[in-house]
C-alpha cells in the first residue's frame, strides 16, 4: 500500500519561538498528532509508532513524557493480572 503525505504550513517563526530546529519541531509535531491518535483510541501503539517514524518502545516511552498511559485497564483487567 502506498503511503500518502500530509502537509501542515506553520509560520517560519514557530520553530525560533520554541527554540527548536525546524526538523525537531515537524518532528515533535508528527510524534504529538502520534501520541493523540493513540490516546484516543483511532490508532494502536504499533499504527502510532509508525506514524511517528520512530519504534514502538520509543513511542511508548514518550507517551509517559506526554503524560498519556501507554495502557489503560479497568479493575477486572487489573485483578485478572496481579492476582
Amino acid at each position: 500500500m502506498p503511503n500518502r503525505a500530509l502537509v501542515v504550513e506553520y509560520p517560519e517563526s514557530i520553530p525560533a519561538i520554541s527554540n527548536q530546529s525546524p526538523e525537531a519541531f515537524e518532528s515533535e509535531a508528527r510524534m504529538a498528532m502520534a501520541v493523540k491518535l493513540f490516546e484516543i483510541g483511532r490508532l494502536s501503539s504499533g499504527q502510532a509508532s509508525l506514524l511517528a517514524g520512530v519504534g514502538r518502545v520509543e513511542f511508548l516511552l514518550t507517551c509517559r513524557q506526554m503524560h498519556v498511559p501507554a495502557v489503560e485497564w479497568d479493575d477486572d483487567e487489573l485483578k485478572t493480572e496481579f492476582s
